[in-house]
This record gives C-alpha cells, structure tokens and sequence, in this order.
C-alpha cells in the first residue's frame, strides 16, 4: 500500500497544501487536480505514478486547504505563475506534469510560462469554450456557497457536486443535459463534498478562470511534448480531440469511458508510455 504523505509549501502568497509519495529516481511528475475540489481527487492517480515517480499534487490556490491568490479573480497564467512559486517552494527543478481539466488548463500555461523545468506534459480533458455557451456557463455555473445559519448551503454544495456526476452542465437537469455517467462510490462524493466545503468562498475563482481560457490561442505556444487523453464520456472529449491538432509535438488518445473497468489501467498506460517515450 502506498503512503500518499501531505505538506505544506510557503509560496509568495501564503501556504499550499499538497499530496506527495513515491521515491523514484527519475523526472519528478506533477499533478494538477481538476475544479471543484482538491489534491484529494488524484489520490488513485498518485498511489499509481507512487511506484516510478516522486509524485507531487498541490491543491490549486484557492482550493482544497491552499490559500487563495487574493479576493479576486485569478488568470490561468496567474495560476501558471503560483504552481512555478511552488516548484522552487519545494526545491524541485523539472518534472513531467499532469493536469486535469482546470489542472490541464494550468498545466498547458506551466509549460509556456517556463519550458525549460517541464519535461512532458499531459493534458487530460481541455475546455474550449465559446459565444454563448461560455456566457452561459458564466452566468450559472460557479458561484460561491456562503454559510447560513439553517445549514442550507451544506445541501447546495451536496447536489453541486453530485449533480456534476448526472448532468452537464450540472445546472441543466433535462434530459438534453443528462450524462451518460454513473454516479461515483458514496466515499468519493463525500470527500470531494468536503474538499469544496473548505474552499466555499473561494473555489469558483478558478472555474472561471478555466472557462474564460482561450485554449484555442495558448495551446499552440507549448512547445514541450504533449499527450492529450480524454474519456468516451468526458464532456470535454469533443473540445480535446478538436484541440490536439492544433498542438505541435502532441499526440491523442481516446480512453474507455469513466466507470469502465480498463479506465484507469488505459490512462496509466497511456501516460508511462508516453513519459518512456520523452525520458
């Protein structure tokens, strides 16, 4: 069993919190967690990567227990520019990288902002959002979860990030809006619940820094070997197969869909070979 371990790094702006484990001797592999929630979400991902790379996994400024940037609005380069901080925080000087949705937004950012300290980089599910569908998503998607007296906003958080499993976007609950997902183990709801419940004021900074990203213009400066995975059910599988071409240097791959059973050996497999490919 795999001790995933836990810190806290002093960047510029305040502490980060991050998951750390493994001992391997090879390129370092950072991992960027997806919105809502935390480092909490990689745990699997960490415990599998454990085996071969020194794994590092802060939760995004803003999220999970790191402090926000300030009271304001982040840039997924400010974000960039924070995850670079860390680096140095933890003394470690290049690394594969990992990023999942806002992750794989931050990550792509990471390799423009400082090539030289980033090996290879995957992106796992990238948005690219546009005209009305990212008014919309503006508008209703992200907003904070204030605490109230009645406890009510304990329930709102609940059925926020339950309802992300069923529908997309969450808030559309019609059939048009139904995904073809099952809903996750009770155990995951409940921690991702609780990782959104330390940053209820905060978490939805970074959300919409990640819709309001022009993957479309940034994606064509990284210029570091990349890999660009999504899920049959992913929302955002048709905006990264659309992407990966416009990216130099990059490969795709399709993986099965969340809840089968060869998901995550497919992604594991997917992501060491190409790390062999570019060690």
């Amino acid at each position: 069993m795999t001790t995933i371990k836990r810190g806290f790094a002093d960047a510029a702006h305040g502490q980060m919190h991050y998951r750390h484990a493994g001992e391997g001797k090879g390129t370092p592999l950072l991992m960027l967690h997806a919105s809502p929630g935390s480092s909490r979400q990689l745990v699997k991902l960490i415990g599998e990567f454990a085996r071969t790379h020194h794994v590092l996994s802060p939760d995004t400024p803003g999220n999970g227990d790191s402090l926000a940037l300030s009271a304001e609005e982040p840039t997924i380069v400010d974000l960039a520019g924070a995850m670079q901080r860390f680096l140095d925080a933890v003394r470690v000087d290049r690394v594969d990288l990992y990023g999942s949705h806002t992750g794989a937004a931050i990550a792509a950012e990471l390799a423009i902002l400082a090539p030289d300290r980033i090996n290879s980089v995957v992106l796992d599910g990238v948005s690219m959002m546009k005209g009305e569908e990212l008014a919309d998503v503006l508008a209703n998607y992200a907003f904070p979860f204030p605490a109230d007296r009645e406890g009510a906003y304990l329930a709102r958080v609940f059925q926020f990030c339950r309802d992300q499993y069923l529908f997309f976007p969450w808030y559309n609950r019609t059939r048009a809006g139904r995904r073809d997902n099952a809903l996750g183990a009770t155990a995951d709801i409940h921690a991702w619940v609780v990782e959104v419940l330390k940053a209820n004021e905060t978490y939805h900074l970074n959300y919409r820094a990640a819709f309001k990203w022009d993957a479309e213009a940034r994606l064509p400066l990284v210029t570091r070997p990349s890999l660009l995975t999504a899920a049959e059910n992913d929302p955002l599988l048709d905006s990264t197969e659309a992407l990966a071409a416009m990216l130099p240097d990059s490969r795709y791959v399709r993986l099965p869909r969340f809840d089968a059973p060869d998901f995550a050996g497919a992604r594991a497999a997917a992501m060491r070979a190409f790390f062999a490919d570019h060690d």
